[in-house]
Order: structure tokens, then sequence, then C-alpha cells
């Protein structure tokens, strides 16, 4: 028999790579969720790292979540309404809207039309495919359950892309408001009041206070502006490097989880995203510690990743999730509670994806009220400063007055 490579999870959420005979790859598949094992990858074995070179076959860029959202969704529909694998994947290649996806899918068909499972066919495209969407499409392919696999992934994606793309939509108008602010006053400080500045000299006048202030901080702005930009943007990639460093990222990441608005919409966000991931998997027969493994690695906050390092050594021992994820007082009361409930009437995976129903929709209420403030006070802000401005002008204008009379 034919030898295959193979990624899992075991019931303690440590990763086992190993190699082993099977007839086929569904078959290992099969034999390891047996033996207790969630497998995340299997390949034949052609005497190379797996991992290795799955990481190095695909350089071209994946595809776009919308492109991925979309494909499962279609693809889910299909097969849902009887279409075979691969009539499916030739209906989804013909009408690719672009060359590049095109192509991709049609080394998909490709793949599966010569005997790679879909799941196989998938990982080879892995900044396409994340480990979490391959792992639930193997589950999915195992258990008969595709279509429905398919289902529950497309509503994930969609709305992950829904959630950041409300983000985005909310911070649009707040941050155009904050450059035109930013470029207003620039233009006043650099280009305006300097045109008063030899009126002032030739008539000897002594300039109020704020008007002195103003001018020289135009001077500075005309003078040094390049180099203080420079600065901005240096600072910021130094910023950035330094979060690369864990003990950094972690604090980082924890302070900006107790900040008063931006903390609480960084919580719904986080729960949100827990929830949904933690639900589906949940829901398409996942065993809780490897759920717990795969959640670690998506939820992007890395003190979020240290309190499921806390609930899987609490869960290996016997212990639910509500209790370690409530000391961990990251997460919002209402999400322990609906995961305290799950527990108690074993609907886990039900309760959890209602509760990121929930907070996603309060994630798009709590950016709602940021931006409801922000608009405001950046308004405020830029009325005030263009008012100081216009205000030190007329100061030092009267000044030029009384010195005539």
């Amino acid at each position: 028999m034919p030898m295959f490579r193979y990624l899992a999870i075991d019931a303690a959420g440590r990763l086992q790579r190993g190699v082993s005979e099977a007839e086929s790859e569904t078959a290992l598949v099969q034999a390891l969720r047996r033996d207790g094992l969630s497998p995340l990858r299997a390949e034949p074995d052609r005497g190379t790292s797996m991992i290795g070179r799955i990481d190095l076959t695909v350089t071209r860029r994946g595809f776009r979540r919308q492109d991925v959202a979309n494909f499962t969704r279609e693809l889910a529909i299909m097969l849902a309404a009887g279409q075979d694998l691969d009539g499916a994947l030739r209906f989804l290649t013909e009408m690719a809207p672009n060359a590049r996806l095109k192509r991709s899918l049609g080394e998909l068909r490709d793949a599966v039309r010569d005997g790679s499972p879909l799941a196989r066919a998938m990982a080879e495209q892995p900044k396409s495919f994340s480990r979490l969407y391959v792992g639930l499409v193997r589950a999915g392919e195992a258990g008969g359950t595709l279509a429905a696999t398919l289902e529950r992934l497309a509503v994930v994606l969609e709305r992950e892309r829904g959630l950041s793309s409300s983000i985005r939509s909310a911070m649009i108008y707040p941050t155009l408001l904050l450059v035109a602010m930013i470029g207003s006053v620039s233009f006043l400080l650099t280009s305006v009041l300097p045109e008063f500045v030899p009126l002032f000299a030739q008539n000897g006048a002594k300039l109020p206070a704020s008007t002195q202030f103003m001018i020289e901080s135009g001077h500075i702005l005309s003078v040094y502006g390049i180099f203080i930009l420079l600065a901005l943007v240096v600072a910021g990639l130094a910023a950035r490097q330094l979060l690369k460093w864990p003990s950094i990222r972690m604090l980082a990441d924890r302070q900006l989880l107790r900040l008063p608005i931006l903390g609480t919409l960084a919580r719904e966000i986080l729960a949100a995203r827990f929830c949904r991931t933690f639900g589906t998997l949940m829901l398409n027969g996942v065993p809780l510690i490897p759920a717990l493994t795969i959640v670690r690695e998506v939820i992007g906050n890395t003190a979020a990743v240290a309190a499921m390092d806390a609930v899987s050594a609490s869960a290996k021992s016997g212990a639910g999730l509500a209790t370690p994820l409530s000391t961990s007082k990251l997460f919002p009361a209402r999400m322990i509670y609906l995961l305290r409930l799950g527990e108690e009437t074993a609907q886990l995976g039900q309760l959890c994806l209602r509760a990121a129903e929930i907070h996603e929709e309060e994630t798009r209420l709590s950016l709602q009220r940021l931006v409801a403030m922000l608009v405001p006070a950046i308004t405020i802000v830029l009325g005030a400063a263009v008012a100081g401005i216009v205000s030190s002008l007329i100061l030092a204008m009267l000044s030029l007055n009384n010195l005539a009379g």
C-alpha cells in the first residue's frame, strides 16, 4: 500500500506528524479519526517535508476574501443541488471573473480529476485556503457532509468579510475629516499667515503671544515639515517592528482591550470572531481541544491566545470553557453566559453561533457610536484650530490699528 504523510491534532491539542500506510488519503483520514486524532493534512509521502514543501510551492498571491467567500457559497449551492464536484468546479472555473482566479480554480479542478481529494488540492494553495478552511473541508469529505460544511464555511467567510467591511466603511469619513483638518491647519499656518508677517515687521508692532506662537509654528512646519513627516513614518515602522516582540505585542494587545471605547469595540470583535470560528468547528464534529487549538491560531490577539492556552489546559483536566474565559477578563460577559448555557444544555456549537450573531450586531452598533463621537470631535477640534489662527491674526491687526492711532 502507498505511504502517506499526515499532520493531525491529538486529544491534548498537540500537533502530531507522521507517515502511515493506507489505501487512500480518505482511508488514512478515517483511520486517524478512529484513533482520536483530528487530521489537518494528509498527502502521499514523496520523501520531503510536508510543511516545508507547502510553504515553498506556492509563491503567487492567494484569492481575495471576497473571491473565497463567493467560491465557497456557489460551490455549496451546487453540491447541495446534486451537482457532482467535477461539474461544479468546471462551471466555477469557466465563470471566474479574472484570469488569475480562473487559473487557480483550473489547477484545483485538475487535481481533483486526477484523484486528489478536494481538501488536499486546496492545501496546495495555502495562500488562498487557510488551515481552518482546509481542515473543515477534510472533515466534511470524511463525514460525507461536504455541502453542509461548505455552507457553514461560506457563512463564516461572509460574516468575517462583512465585519471587516463595516469597520473600514465606518472609518472612511472620520479619516477623511481628519486629513482635511490637518491639511487646512497646515495651509493656514504655512501659506496664509506668513503673508502678513512682512506687514507686521514693517510697522514694528509688538505681536500678541498667540500670534507669535502661530507664526513660529508655521515657520517650523514650513522648514521642517518633511523631516517631521519622515520621523513619523520611521516611528511607525519602528513601532511595527517592536510589536513583533512577543512581550511587547502581548502588552499592547492587552492594553488595547482595556481602553474605554476602542477596547469595548475590540472585545466585541474578538468575541464575534471566537464564537463564529469555534461554533463552526464544533458543529462540524471537531473535538474540543483541537477546536481550541485552531481558534488559537486564527483569533489574532496575543492576550486572547494566552487565554486560549489557559482554557485548553482547563479543558484537559475536565473543566469547562466559561470559567477560565471569565477569569481572563478579556471577553464580554454576554459571551461567557451563553457559553456556560451551551455547556449546561449540550448545545455549545449552536449557542456559540448565536453569540457570534449577537456580538457582530453589537460591533456594528459600537462602530456607529464611535463614528457618532469621532465626527463631532474632529469637527470641533478643526473649528477651534481655525478659530485660534484667525483670532491670533485679528489680534495682531488690532495691535497695528492701536499703533497707528
